[in-house]
């Protein structure tokens, strides 16, 4: 599913194996070559809070949900140039670290976490993050 932008130069796209946003954003813009995508929380494919989940569950449903964004526009997780990462307690960091290597693999894209003492539905963890935008490759031969 694809959001309007009013600039020819930014195109905007929902992932339809995830929630819709709930607010007036997109899921991930592209712009420049880059991918851009917004603020994921650990919401289920109904848009759920799992803030009563483990920090485990929850942080493993953001990087899902990041998954389905970079699928929207066509990226990978290879693609992912830069990380960020909110925390509502920092002695998660290290449960987060291990799942995030996990997931990325030998991939290690810029990274930044910061702590916030609240994220929104009361969730412990949220992940935005930049990525290349590579055009279709067409077979030449």
């Amino acid at each position: 599913m694809h959001a309007t932008s009013t600039d020819p130069d930014i195109s905007c796209a929902n992932s339809q194996d995830i929630a819709p946003p709930s607010g007036h954003y997109s899921h991930a813009c592209t712009a420049a070559g880059m991918v851009f995508i917004s603020g994921q929380l650990p919401l289920d494919e109904q848009g759920r809070s799992l803030a009563d989940a483990p920090f485990e569950v929850q942080a493993g449903r953001v990087l899902q949900n990041i998954d389905a964004c970079l699928k929207a526009v066509g990226a990978r997780r290879s693609d992912l140039v830069q990380v960020r990462v909110y925390v509502t307690s920092m002695g998660k960091w290290p449960a987060f670290n291990q799942i995030y290597a996990d997931w990325i693999g030998n991939h290690k894209p810029a990274r930044a976490v910061a702590h916030s003492p609240s994220l929104h539905h009361g969730v412990a963890v949220e992940v935005e993050a930049v990525a290349l935008h590579r055009p279709p490759r067409r077979n030449t031969f």
